[in-house]
């Protein structure tokens, strides 16, 4: 049986969790039968560990949270800004299988305004960890407020989950929808904005 004790994962260098993962994955496969002496299986555990750490789970590291460029709001512009179509892809914490799809964001300046393509390298970032997309929209969006110093923002998912396409049900055509307001985009009239622009 498994510990369910959170390890202290703060004192852990990534060296430390490359070995572990590696021993760990090996121990997996081992378990599962597979030949780890063929040369196309005998170097995974190693690659699984590196695609783990240093890739799709960078996300658990806020040392790899992306550089912000701010920009002072000198056009006072004050209507909604939407980046639609950010691609997004992370890991479903039921079975570690990705989902993957497409994010839209808006928000409503104040003072300041974000580097657009800062917004898909937050994105990115918050989404590279083992998580539920509904914890994923969420996050997304108060990241975002507190960033940006404004109340005003929504966000749009919709998402391919591979627990549901290759494996169980094995429906490979569902999506899943999940939506954050905040701020003026609670309103009605602002929230049917987002939505009209997103074209659902």
């Amino acid at each position: 049986m498994y510990s369910s004790k959170k390890a202290p994962i703060e004192d852990l260098t990534d060296q430390d969790k490359l070995e572990s993962i590696q021993y760990h994955f090996y121990k997996i496969m081992e378990a599962l039968g597979l030949d780890l002496d063929d040369e196309s299986l005998k170097k995974t555990p190693e690659r699984v560990a590196k695609m783990y750490v240093n890739e799709v789970f960078r996300g658990l590291n806020e040392k790899n949270f992306p550089k912000i460029s701010f920009f002072d709001n000198s056009t006072n512009y004050k209507d909604m800004i939407l980046v639609d179509n950010i691609t997004m892809f992370s890991y479903c914490e039921h079975h570690f299988v990705p989902f993957f799809g497409k994010v839209a964001v808006a928000y409503m300046p104040k003072d300041r305004v974000i580097g657009l393509s800062k917004i898909n390298r937050i994105v990115q970032f918050i989404a590279s960890k083992p998580q539920i997309q509904e914890k994923l929209t969420v996050e997304i969006g108060q990241k975002l407020s507190e960033l940006l110093k404004t109340d005003d923002v929504a966000v749009f998912i919709e998402a391919t989950h591979l627990c549901v396409a290759s494996r169980g049900v094995r429906d490979e055509k569902s999506v899943t929808k999940t939506n954050f307001f905040s701020g003026k985009f609670l309103k009605d009239k602002m929230r049917t904005r987002f939505i009209n622009a997103l074209g659902k």
